[in-house]
């Protein structure tokens, strides 16, 4: 029988990382569903205002977050690094083929890191959040004026003898007609991929949630409890079964 060991694979950094970009997310879709619906609901256009504004601060803090973990891809520890979340590299395509077979085979290899499958949807999901986290932010400043491209929109909108900085949301008699429809449709393509990306990060998340439940159900290795810990706790297997990815 194979004796258990505890090895320290998600520093303190990812871990909070994970559970803040949980919880920024949850707040956006949940402020986010409710301004997709407003007109339903029968929002008034300062409940509006007042909507975006939760959601751009929320995204703020996404944003930031990500950006942090995007650094920490280059700085971190050796689980946190780009060379142990981007699929590819020598061998890495015999390493997935294996690691498939063996889980068709239900002897599947348990890895310190992501396996060579979860390589590539972590690598989607931090693609998606970019994707999502840069748009959001275009259309913060489309929609508020905030940063970080707010005050461009403004002065870019502003009707003659209007100071950009005074301008508020909803407020059409303070634009400049032909430049806020010109504005109108420069913003137009970011919110169309502001919003298909949303179904398909939040598709992408559920089917993650559900890979992980089935890996650990399947494999071991407490997937979940580990990103409280930041403890994997394995098999003491040959090298060739567990893997140091």
């Amino acid at each position: 029988m194979s004796n258990l060991k505890a090895h320290l694979v998600w520093d303190a950094n990812i871990r909070w990382f994970h559970w803040i970009n949980f919880l920024c997310l949850l707040g956006l879709i949940a402020v986010g569903v409710v301004i997709l619906n407003s007109k339903t609901l029968g929002v008034t256009n300062e409940g509006k205002i007042l909507l975006k504004t939760v959601h751009v601060w929320i995204g703020y803090v996404f944003s930031l977050n990500l950006l942090w973990r995007l650094v920490w891809a280059f700085i971190g520890g050796p689980y946190a690094r780009w060379r142990a979340i981007l699929p590819g590299g020598k061998g890495y395509m015999s390493e997935a083929c294996d690691y498939i077979g063996d889980v068709k085979a239900g002897r599947p290899r348990q890895y310190l890191g992501h396996n060579p499958i979860g390589r590539i949807a972590v690598t989607l999901l931090l693609f998606l959040l970019l994707v999502q986290a840069i748009t959001g932010l275009m259309l913060a400043g489309t929609d508020l004026f905030y940063p970080p491209i707010g005050s461009w929109i403004a002065s870019w909108i502003a009707s003659s003898g209007v100071d950009p900085a005074t301008l508020v949301p909803y407020a059409k008699e303070m634009y400049d007609e032909t430049a806020y429809e010109a504005m109108r449709a420069f913003r137009k393509p970011v919110i169309t991929i502001h919003y298909y990306n949303f179904f398909v990060l939040l598709s992408i998340i559920l089917i993650h949630i559900l890979a992980v439940v089935v890996t650990e159900l399947r494999e071991g290795g407490n997937l979940i409890s580990a990103m409280f810990s930041g403890k994997k706790i394995l098999r003491e297997l040959s090298a060739e079964h567990t893997k140091d990815d």
